[in-house]
């Protein structure tokens, strides 16, 4: 009887394990496999010998961390690092400002028509990147926009084609991190609210003192996943670059690796290249998080 016991109970603690199975090997064969496959050709190169004609006149050497350093020192990785930048402070200012307040007013004891609300500033979010890259795009066109004959601006310009950028960003983002500050809203007891209603509190003090703050956890969950959405900007520039010529095919760190990897050929750059991204992205990631970790976590 105790043997049919603990065979039962390491049957039961094997379960949880099943379970996981399916997500730990498609990890492994569509994240660490690649992850460690990246690593392995950024230490290597491919060495030409000769006219680079024969059979073996190309072969692949280790270069140690020659490829890392050519990465770190290259004026076209950090210009792109810098046109990011600008392009990620206004993304971030203006969408989760926009998202918190479209959050604040849906979670208002006044609003009217909450759910057709809800649906109207998310529905931006269901549309492909690259469809709602191409349909502002030719908003964006001379010729075809509308906006043009409004505002004589040239929104694919060389003053204005980050601004542009990055309202197709702002248009598909406030969305999705909208609904994160609203369902975490909604998971506080109403009878806060209540409370401060009868000590003469009116929404805006409600907002800015009570909703505000129960949100920060939240706030900083946005920011971290906008942070990292915002290094990777590849979609956006890469769709608007054929309809004009001031998006270069560097303009942003990641449009620098694919250029290297599949028009110029050099995988190896490439690979090397990607790992410096990735690391700068760990480190300005954990290092909001350590910045703010004290509201994020009650954390000293």
């Amino acid at each position: 009887m105790t043997r049919r016991r603990s065979g039962g109970a390491r049957g039961a603690g094997a379960v949880p394990y099943l379970f996981l199975a399916p997500a730990m090997v498609l990890f492994t064969l569509f994240m660490a496999v690649p992850i460690v496959y990246t690593a392995y050709l950024s230490l290597r190169r491919t060495k030409v010998s000769g006219l680079g004609l024969g059979k073996n006149s190309r072969t692949e050497i280790f270069v140690g961390l020659d490829n890392y350093s050519a990465a770190i020192t290259d004026g076209e990785l950090w210009a792109g690092w810098l046109r990011v930048l600008g392009y990620g402070l206004l993304v971030l200012a203006v969408m989760l400002g926009l998202a918190l307040l479209f959050a604040l007013l849906l979670d208002s004891a006044h609003v009217r028509l909450a759910r057709f609300s809800r649906i109207a500033v998310f529905l931006p979010y269901a549309v492909p990147g690259v469809a709602a890259s191409l349909l502002w795009g030719f908003l964006y066109l001379p010729s075809l926009s509308p906006i043009r004959q409004v505002l004589d601006i040239d929104l694919l310009g060389t003053g204005a084609v980050t601004f542009s950028m990055a309202n197709v960003a702002v248009w598909g983002g406030v969305g999705f991190n909208m609904l994160v500050l609203y369902t975490n809203l909604r998971a506080v007891p109403r009878t806060y609210y209540e409370a401060a209603r009868i000590d003469g509190a009116g929404e805006i003090q409600i907002a800015l003192r009570i909703k505000i703050p129960i949100m920060m956890p939240a706030i900083i969950l946005t920011t971290v996943f906008s942070i990292i959405a915002t290094i990777q900007v590849f979609t956006e520039p890469t769709t608007l670059r054929p309809l004009t010529n001031t998006i270069s095919s560097t303009w942003s760190p990641l449009m620098k690796v694919y250029r290297d990897a599949f028009v110029t050929g050099d995988l190896y750059s490439a690979a090397a290249t990607s790992i410096v991204i990735a690391a700068i992205s760990l480190v300005l990631s954990f290092g909001f998080l350590r910045v703010v970790r004290n509201r994020a976590f009650g954390e000293g």
